[in-house]
């Protein structure tokens, strides 16, 4: 008899790369992309009057604890009657990344970074990405900056956005960071070693947290979608995290929201179109009152998102364990989001889970095409130049942008799937709690509750309804193609 194959990370970067190229991206870098990378000699380096220098202020970054492409930095100063002062530095890619360029065209046939555990398949070159144009710590980097003060209740009460030099005085992670805000851990070491950095975090977290009560208040939808990761140990998958959303994550977020929003009506007051990102009232609204009448709730006839949002937090509140199930539903029916032209005189259509009118995708032109778009129109516009783009060219790159981004997402939940089949590979046989995630004519679907991992009920599903708590016992795995078959057991 066969021995049975144990996959390892050569087997999913393959599986990774055939869906890549199923869904119309591309995987590897060209010989002209190549070309074009060796005769870059070093970081972009320009003299202008217009760029300002802003080296000495405590830029700070706060991603993932893998993160080399680094798209921001942020930094404060509290100003008087509890006003703050926030700047946000986004990387200048265009400078080393001319419009219409190989490095350029590669990055616009895949329009995004794809994250797989097994291997990230970068936007950019990764000598750029996470180097050349990456906001890396001790070095002076071109940039673009929005400079934004808000007044002790959080309204915003001015912006501005210029050019500037800046230089990246703390590396941090996420996770680091947010331990120390909770109390749970010290000051990372990087921040503790750099004077004044810790008062900084204290500010921008407090800032981060006063933009976030706003935004709930006006309606922002908190959603908690599920995202587990795989765990390597070498070549080895060991075993699912999900990754937990915290204050640290919630800081960056409300600060690059912020920042979408100055750049969005910048480019609209300048007189130029803008790339927005946009989610459309829900057209299946309807579908989304029927959910909560299930949980014994009312919602008004037409989109509200103050109401959704209260129906939210009393689920959250009431059943936790069920809530990235919930929020899964409430997304689908919300549809996605878009990227959408919008010329300055036409109503904006607003980012309805965001509880915002004015969006772009600005703040990550290292993993993002729109970014990189957005950041050429604001250079243009601060130099008094015609837009790099057309309104049609423009409209053009919005379908093709969402396309691929859909595309790229694809990808990696299929990516997941064939993660989890990984792991649990080796423990066919085994029982597990787990809850309904999906219940109709196609199939019966459930969620681990550990490892974090989803798959079809094919024997034993009658009866069961999405929400139902079951003991099942997993039968078989297919890594190739993603799939993994349980039965219903008492």
């Amino acid at each position: 008899m066969k021995p049975p194959h144990h996959h390892h990370r050569s087997d999913l970067v393959r599986i990774a790369t055939r869906a890549m190229l199923d869904r119309g991206l591309e995987p590897e870098f060209s010989a002209r992309v190549e070309q074009q990378l060796s005769a870059i000699a070093g970081a972009a380096r320009e003299s202008k009057a217009d760029i300002h220098d802003l080296t000495a202020l405590l830029w700070c970054s706060i991603d993932n604890d893998d993160s080399l492409d680094l798209d921001q930095l942020t930094a404060c100063e509290p100003l008087a009657q509890g006003a703050v002062r926030l700047w946000v530095a986004i990387a200048d890619v265009d400078a080393l990344v001319p419009q219409g360029s190989p490095i350029d065209e590669h990055a616009l046939l895949n329009t995004t970074t794809v994250y797989t555990s097994a291997r990230i398949f970068p936007m950019l070159p990764e000598r750029l990405s996470t180097d050349l144009t990456s906001l890396n710590f001790g070095e002076d980097r071109l940039a673009l900056v929005t400079e934004m003060v808000f007044d002790a209740d959080a309204v915003l009460s001015g912006a501005t956005v210029y050019r500037a030099l800046v230089r990246n005085k703390a590396k941090l992670a996420y996770d680091a960071v947010s331990a120390w805000i909770d109390g749970q851990g010290p000051l990372p070491e990087a921040a503790a070693v750099v004077l004044g950095m810790e008062a900084q975090l204290r500010a921008q977290d407090a800032l981060a947290q006063r933009l976030r009560q706003r935004r709930r208040a006006q309606g922002s939808l908190e959603l908690e979608t599920f995202q587990p990761r795989a765990v390597f140990e070498g070549e080895q998958v060991v075993g699912i995290e999900q990754q937990v959303h915290n204050r640290a994550r919630q800081l960056i977020e409300e600060v690059m929201i912020a920042t979408n929003g100055c750049t969005a009506r910048y480019l609209a007051r300048r007189g130029g179109a803008s790339l927005r990102r946009v989610v459309r009232s829900p057209e299946r609204w309807l579908r989304i009152v029927a959910l909560a009448k299930e949980y014994g709730e009312a919602l008004p006839d037409e989109p509200d998102s103050k109401a959704l949002e209260a129906f939210l937090a009393k689920r959250h509140k009431a059943d936790p364990l069920r809530f990235p199930d919930l929020s899964l539903v409430v997304v689908k029916l919300m549809g996605s989001g878009e990227y959408v032209v919008e010329a300055p005189g036409e109503a904006p259509i607003g980012h309805f889970g965001l509880a915002v009118r004015d969006y772009t995708h600005s703040t990550a032109p290292n993993r993002r095409f729109p970014d990189l778009i957005t950041s050429r129109l604001l250079k243009a516009a601060l130099q008094n130049q015609r837009a790099p783009y057309s309104n049609t060219e423009l409209a053009e790159l919005a379908t093709h942008c969402t396309q691929q981004e859909n595309a790229a997402q694809k990808v990696e939940r299929r990516m997941r799937k064939s993660e989890a089949a990984i792991v649990l590979e080796s423990r066919i046989g085994e029982r597990f709690d787990a809850i309904v995630t999906g219940a109709s004519s196609e199939g019966t679907w459930v969620r681990l509750l550990s490892p974090p991992a989803d798959g079809k009920v094919v024997s034993g599903a009658g009866g069961l309804q999405v929400g139902d708590k079951v003991h099942v016992k997993l039968l078989s795995t297919d890594v190739e193609h993603g799939f993994i078959d349980f039965s219903r057991v008492n």
